[in-house]
Formats: C-alpha cells, sequence, structure tokens
C-alpha cells in the first residue's frame, strides 16, 4: 500500500505484525516513511517480516512475562525514539458460550486483548511518549458493540479494549492521542473460519457488497496515528464495510453467527 501520510523518521511498533491487519499496517507505515518494528509469535515469520520492511522484529508472546519491555527497549536501543503503538495483535478463543468458558483460557483472552495492549502504552509512555508525545491505535472489532453465540469471550475482552482506548485517551492527552479502529470481516486467517464457508453470501449482506481486506484497516489505522487526525483522541473507528448499518442489524448477526456454528458443527468443531 503506497501512502501520503508523511511519517518519515518516526518509529512505529505493530504487534501482531507479520500477518493480516498487522502486516498491512507495517507495510503502510513502512511505505510512508516510518521505521518499523513488528512483533509475532514465529520467530522465522519475524525476520521475514522485518527484512521485507528495512525494520525489526521481536518473537515472542506479546502477553508473556517481560514481553512489553524487551519489544520497548528494542525499539529505543535501535530507532532512539517510539513514536507510534498499533496493539494489533489478538486471539479469538475460547470459543463457546461463556456458561462453560473455561477460567485459564478467559484470562487467556484478557491477558492478550486487553493487559498487553495497557503494558505496551506504559512502557512507550515511560519510555518516550511522556516527554515527547505521540499516537496509539488499538485494533478492536464491531463485534463488540453486540452480542453473538460462542463469541463472548472475544467480544467481551475487546469491549474492555474499547473503553481503555478512551480512558487511556483521557490520561494520556494532551501529548499522547489514544485511538481504535474496530474492523467488521476482514479477510484474514483469524477470521478464515467466519468468510471461507460462504463469502459472497456475507458479502451480499453487506451495504458495501464485499468483505474487508486488511488494507481497508490498515488505512484507517494510518490516518488516525497520523497528524492529519492530530485533533482527535478517544475515537473509535468503525471500517466494517457498513455491518453496522444494515437493515435489522442485531438480528443479522446472529443470522451470521448461527450460520457460522452451523458450519462448524458440521467440521466436528466445538
Amino acid at each position: 500500500m503506497t501512502s501520503s501520510y508523511g511519517l518519515s523518521g518516526r518509529a512505529a511498533l505493530v504487534t501482531g505484525g507479520t500477518r493480516g491487519i498487522g502486516r498491512a499496517v507495517a507495510e503502510g507505515l513502512a511505505a510512508a516513511g516510518a521505521l518499523v518494528c513488528v512483533t509475532g509469535r514465529d520467530a522465522a515469520e519475524v525476520r521475514r517480516t522485518a527484512a521485507g520492511l528495512g525494520g525489526i522484529g521481536l518473537a515472542g508472546d506479546v502477553a508473556g512475562p517481560g514481553h512489553a519491555e524487551a519489544v520497548t527497549e528494542l525499539v529505543l536501543a535501535e530507532f532512539g525514539r517510539l513514536d507510534l503503538l498499533v496493539n494489533n495483535a489478538a486471539t479469538n478463543q475460547p470459543y463457546g458460550p461463556l456458561t462453560e468458558v473455561d477460567a485459564d483460557a478467559w484470562r487467556r483472552a484478557f491477558a492478550v486483548n486487553v493487559e498487553a495492549p495497557l503494558r505496551l502504552v506504559q512502557c512507550a509512555w515511560r519510555a518516550w511518549m511522556r516527554e515527547h508525545g505521540g499516537s496509539v491505535v488499538n485494533v478492536c472489532t464491531e463485534g463488540a458493540a453486540h452480542v453473538g453465540p460462542h463469541v463472548g469471550a472475544y467480544g467481551t475482552s475487546k469491549a474492555a479494549l474499547l473503553h481503555l482506548t478512551r480512558q487511556l485517551a483521557g490520561e494520556l492527552a494532551p501529548g499522547v492521542r489514544v485511538n481504535s479502529v474496530s474492523p467488521g470481516l476482514v479477510r484474514t486467517e483469524m477470521a478464515r473460519f467466519v468468510w471461507e464457508p460462504g463469502e459472497a453470501e456475507v458479502a451480499a449482506g453487506l451495504p458495501l457488497g464485499r468483505i474487508g481486506e486488511p488494507d481497508d484497516v490498515a488505512r484507517a489505522v494510518l490516518w488516525l496515528a497520523s497528524d492529519a487526525a492530530r485533533w482527535i483522541t478517544g475515537a473509535d473507528l468503525l471500517v466494517d464495510g457498513g455491518t453496522r448499518v444494515r437493515a435489522a442489524s442485531t438480528a443479522g448477526a446472529y443470522a451470521v453467527h448461527d450460520r457460522l456454528r452451523g458450519h462448524r458443527a458440521a467440521a466436528g468443531d466445538p
């Protein structure tokens, strides 16, 4: 993706930056002139992605002990600054009704989707942003606005991330802006089990007539991260192809989740 946003000389950290939305964001930031560091769980993928971006990377569990501190130290050591933080890494597990959710799996969802972004913001704030300013963008989900079968842990954790975004925006102003994007259904590996069984059917139900691409979300992230959005903080930008404005949106969301449950059951998934 080419970009008109001038981010030359700024340093950016993108978690979960080796695939899907995170990869598109990292590529967009690099195209805009930023120095980019990516994280991911697969060391080989991190190395390949970082090399392709002309940047750096660190493999590991975003919620692991010391990971936030380690990647922040790496960015400061290599780039000398940390201006932009994109909290993209996430887990959509555990899948199932909350009445049956395992306590450890529930805690894992919040560790990855809520606590890790907070820790990274804390590290970025202490290491650079408190004195020099910066911009944070959290990747949430359109689904945090409604309920649906079997995605309660994911949706609840992402709803918490939305509130965390607003809370941090208030606490870190005026020097640091904190915003979020909420994608709808996007063509990523994490969402493959939703769109692959019946993409045409799903796309036909959206006002814009297609599911999203990672680049669609990346463009929104870059805009919020850049000075083009310099008077915006505490905002959540929907990037959902019109999902939320379609007729009977709540019923439509249930219909998609019900169809998804049928596909998973047929495949033998829990």
